[in-house]
């Protein structure tokens, strides 16, 4: 494992990025009204007098989205502030009923803070700014009006946790791999369902190139993404597109653009906002938010144990590497199943193999995730149990644990015995097979004695062939090479 923010260039340039995620939080009503937050109503069925901003209406902060902006700052060693303030954001859209959105400006809630996450098998830490309380827009409907745009308000008013990140990023690949780990940490902690399709995870990705050395260029804003691979196409092709402006001699202009996946392009929507085109002046309905030590400590007190305390632990108990902890860790679901599948068969090492591996690999194929997996934790074990006493191979266990997942049975060892896998000690049958493969082989034999592996390896797998697969290959290698050397 290396630690490294080195940057990596293209075309001869450093690439400079930033995020900003929406987080809704999982509250059951709104921020500041009692509307519920359930997603899928009927258009405009769960937007109030308050939402609306009608007149004599007042906004009431919901102390359970404060709470949830308590645990991300204590999950992300922030500061939580003991007083933060509550600011109008002035802009004009269709979906925003207010005439302005109700943010944090000045002084957020969250304060600082970081995120380590690993990009193959470097660390990579990427300080926070910030993370703040404010309210969601509706939305606008384009596809259904022919030509006109629908707006639906249900939305307006659900508690977001926007959290911001320094320019710390140096590639598309690296900024996807924070996404994904901030991703996991908010579902982790319970503070956000994490449904990217339904909006519940969103980001904007603030692009930049530089020559090495030089000052932070121009940045546009990408918009909305909601899918960790738009993000890296997004990212490259922006990326892309802003050299060959600088490299035809043309500026870099500040703007909002908007992601094409369709035609795997970016496009201008319109010159992007500085704090100061928003008018940003503190909430007058809404007091100071205080929160006092005591709260701070019930919360943490409650809190789930960590996904890097517990990688840590995996680490040092069950003495698993560094990048295989973080691994066991990508989500609250994962690290349990693990944690059943080790303690079922005492095997930390293999476990984890076989999660990154195999089972990793099926559930990336079916878009599935872990806590839907065909095959169970103590079955997991079962199998590799199996291998370690050594009743099959590990190219058997490879089939015993496609029938698994394919649902052909759930009983490991009776799967063992309908496909035949059960591994022969007999040595004497062995022994046979060995001087079988031996006489049949003479240049094979010949090249090993003349120092050459491969040509062992090849002779391991002939003596495989010939048992069917039954042998034990550490007990075939072994006589192997006991005949070989007499």
């Amino acid at each position: 494992m290396t630690t490294t923010n080195k940057p990596q260039l293209v075309r001869g340039y450093e690439v400079v990025i930033g995020l900003e995620n929406h987080v809704q939080l999982s509250t059951q009503s709104k921020i500041f009204s009692g509307a519920s937050t359930a997603f899928g109503a009927e258009p405009n069925t769960q937007a109030c007098a308050v939402d609306l901003a009608l007149p004599g209406t007042l906004p009431v902060l919901n102390r359970a989205a404060v709470e949830r902006a308590i645990r991300f700052g204590l999950a992300v060693g922030a500061k939580v502030a003991p007083v933060s303030v509550f600011a109008r954001k002035n802009y004009f859209y269709p979906d925003l009923p207010k005439g302005y959105q109700i943010s944090q400006f000045e002084i957020p809630v969250v304060q600082g803070g970081k995120v380590e996450f690993f990009v193959g098998d470097q660390k990579k830490v990427v300080q926070l700014t910030r993370a703040h309380l404010e309210e969601d827009a509706g939305k606008s409907l384009h596809e259904d009006f022919h030509g006109q745009s629908g707006i639906d308000l249900n939305r307006a008013g659900t508690p977001l946790l926007e959290i911001v990140s320094e320019p710390d990023m140096r590639s598309a690949q690296e900024a996807a791999e924070y996404a994904k780990t901030l991703h996991a940490l908010v579902m982790w902690l319970g503070i956000c369902d994490g449904n990217m399709q339904e909006g519940s995870f969103r980001c904007d990705v603030n692009v930049s190139v530089r020559k090495p050395g030089a000052p932070y260029g121009t940045r546009r804003e990408i918009k909305n993404l909601n899918s960790f691979r738009f993000l890296v196409d997004a990212v490259n092709y922006e990326v892309n597109w802003q050299i060959d402006q600088i490299e035809d001699g043309y500026a870099i202009q500040q703007a909002t653009v908007l992601y094409n996946p369709d035609k795997g392009e970016t496009r201008a929507m319109r010159s992007k906002e500085d704090s100061a085109d928003y008018r940003y002046f503190p909430d007058p309905d809404l007091p100071p938010l205080v929160i006092a030590p005591e709260w701070v400590e019930r919360v943490k007190g409650e809190m789930p144990e960590l996904p890097r305390a517990m990688a840590t632990r995996f680490v040092d108990a069950d003495g698993l590497p560094a990048y295989d902890a973080t691994m066991m860790t990508q989500s609250l679901a994962f690290a349990r199943y693990y944690e059943a599948a080790r303690d079922a068969c005492k095997a930390p090492k293999l476990v984890a193999n076989w999660l990154m591996g195999e089972v990793s690999k099926r559930l990336n194929t079916e878009g599935r995730e872990i806590d839907a997996s065909p095959v169970a934790p103590v079955t997991l074990a079962a199998l590799i149990t199996r291998i370690q006493d050594g009743t099959i191979s590990n190219n058997s266990a490879k089939q015993v644990f496609d029938a698994l997942w394919s649902g052909a049975g759930a009983d490991v060892d009776a799967i063992i015995d309908a496909k035949d896998l059960r591994q022969s000690n007999d040595t004497g049958a062995l022994e046979a097979i060995v001087a079988e493969v031996i006489a049949a082989n003479p240049k094979s034999v010949e090249e090993y004695r003349a120092g050459k592996d491969k040509a062992f390896n090849a002779l391991v797998g002939q003596v495989m062939k010939a048992s069917k697969g039954k042998a034990n290959p550490a007990q075939a290698s072994e006589l192997l090479k006991a005949k070989l050397a007499g």
